[in-house]
């Protein structure tokens, strides 16, 4: 008795393929549901979560107990995603010390969901495209923020000043860097 191999080898092959579409079947299907679970919730790339790649702008304010209003004001305007973007992003970031310095009750006003526009518009004043160091800065006078309005910078003995707020410390980012401030930053109006 004569084995054909050829028809023995392709009636391998035909089980193999046809186990491995049923595992990518199986896949597919963990994978929906894992996807129309997280549906439920915010999405986009600032919901992913990662423990190997270097923090972005967004994870180094969230990890962050000083900008947890920063985090609650980001949050409030929906600009998460925004933040996790791959940058490079320089974000200027008030403490929550400077968040407090605003007049009463206006950051209250701010984080109101009807105020979602001018507070994501402040937001993004603290936003520019870019990862200078803090000594880099000192080369500018004004930066295009993302809201497309422009920041005047001064150094005034020997260091930069941001819109009138003092770089405290400065932490690199994996999508940029984020540059700690003791002031919150107010667009101008416009006239």
């Amino acid at each position: 008795m004569k084995i054909n191999i050829k028809l023995v080898f392709s009636i391998l092959l035909l089980i193999l393929f046809i186990g491995c579409k049923n595992e990518t079947k199986q896949d597919n299907e963990s994978t929906e549901s894992s996807v129309n679970n997280q549906t439920e919730e915010r999405q986009g790339q600032a919901f992913i979560e990662g423990d190997v790649a270097k923090p972005n702008v967004l994870q180094i304010a969230m990890g962050s107990k000083d900008h947890t209003t920063l985090v609650a004001a980001v949050q409030a305007a929906e600009l998460e995603n925004v933040l996790v973007n791959a940058g490079p992003l320089m974000v200027f970031a008030p403490t929550n010390e400077a968040f407090a310095a605003l007049p009463e009750g206006a950051l209250d006003n701010l984080l109101k969901p009807e105020n979602k526009n001018a507070l994501a518009n402040i937001l993004k004043y603290h936003v520019t495209p870019g990862n200078y160091s803090k000594e880099f800065l000192k080369k500018f006078n004004k930066l295009g923020q993302a809201n497309n309005q422009y920041l005047k910078i001064e150094v005034i003995d020997g260091e930069p000043m941001i819109g009138g707020a003092r770089i405290i410390a400065s932490v690199p980012a994996g999508n940029g860097i984020v540059h700690i401030i003791d002031k919150v930053l107010l667009p101008p109006t416009e006239e």
